[in-house]
């Protein structure tokens, strides 16, 4: 096991984990603000890149496809949005429905299995031979982390207004949003619409990234996801009280997330159980709040005359 072979691959980790950190920032807007587990995002990452590639290699330039991409996530978004509201089936089964036929409409997108993108044709706007050996900034890791910085900022000022208020208060207490004249139906649907419009471009500067759009990219997303967003809130949970830095966090944890899978990677840990360890590591972090207040928090003293 050479030191310098994980050293070298710390870069990629850097620029993978902060284009995976767009997509985690989505999620935490439906899991921790919207209080919903959407499996969409399985589905919408694919879509992202497929859009993304093929507008690309149709003539349009990056920004372009790129837009085109996230319209396409959150058109998704709200197809489970209105699966939920309008039809009243239940979010995580909305969420599923969405994904199996974002399937078929990958694929459609597609017209086949795979895409690949040449960077020595197109104008990328990141990829993986934009790490090392390129000017500053046309770095990938610069140019994703300063996209990030821009939508803190953006969704930082969003959540602030009177309509990112009332979206919050969805989540908090349906109920009481209600019998306060808020639309808790229209938020869900705006909220999923936002949260897969991110995933969405995530999946378009994955596919950048990587070269190609593949059908089956996205899947496993929704772990990686739920990742990025416990271990940041387990590890900068105490320093990140604003809702700004909360979002940072989420993205400083898909860069360890990463981190952690190259250590994995270096020391010889046999690939294929990557998906169940991140499935064990999710797992542990969403049990430690149900084991601290079971086993650890003080039993109430009661009072008495």
């Amino acid at each position: 096991m050479n030191i310098m072979n994980l050293i070298n691959a710390l870069p990629g980790a850097v620029a993978q984990g902060l284009i995976w950190g767009i997509m985690a920032i989505g999620v935490y807007i439906t899991f921790r603000i919207l209080d919903i587990a959407d499996l969409t995002v399985d589905g919408t990452l694919c879509t992202g890149g497929a859009v993304c590639i093929m507008m690309m290699q149709s003539g349009q330039n990056v920004w372009v496809s790129m837009a085109i991409a996230l319209l396409a996530g959150m058109l998704a978004g709200m197809v489970t949005g209105l699966l939920h509201t309008f039809m009243g089936i239940p979010a995580i089964l909305a969420g599923i429905l969405t994904q199996l036929g974002l399937y078929s409409v990958n694929l459609k997108i597609m017209g086949k299995a795979n895409q690949a993108i040449n960077v020595d044709k197109f104008d990328l706007l990141v990829s993986l031979r934009y790490i090392k050996g390129v000017p500053f900034y046309k770095n990938t890791i610069l140019v994703v982390a300063l996209m990030i910085l821009v939508l803190i900022i953006f969704l930082y000022w969003f959540f602030g207004t009177e309509l990112g208020c009332s979206l919050r208060a969805t989540g908090c207490n349906d109920r009481m949003a209600r019998a306060q004249g808020i639309n808790t139906d229209f938020n869900r649907v705006l909220g999923l619409m936002i949260s897969n419009g991110l995933v969405a471009l995530s999946g378009a500067l994955l596919g950048q990234y990587q070269g190609f759009a593949d059908v089956n990219m996205g899947r496993g997303a929704i772990v990686i996801g739920l990742a990025a967003v416990i271990i940041g809130e387990a590890v900068f949970g105490k320093i990140f009280r604003n809702f700004g830095f909360r979002l940072l966090a989420v993205a400083l944890g898909s860069i360890i997330y990463y981190f952690v899978l190259q250590i994995v990677i270096w020391l010889g840990i046999d690939t294929d159980l990557l998906k169940l360890l991140s499935a064990a590591v999710v797992a542990v972090f969403l049990a430690v709040p149900a084991w601290k207040s079971r086993y650890f928090s003080k039993p109430a003293v009661r009072g008495g005359v």
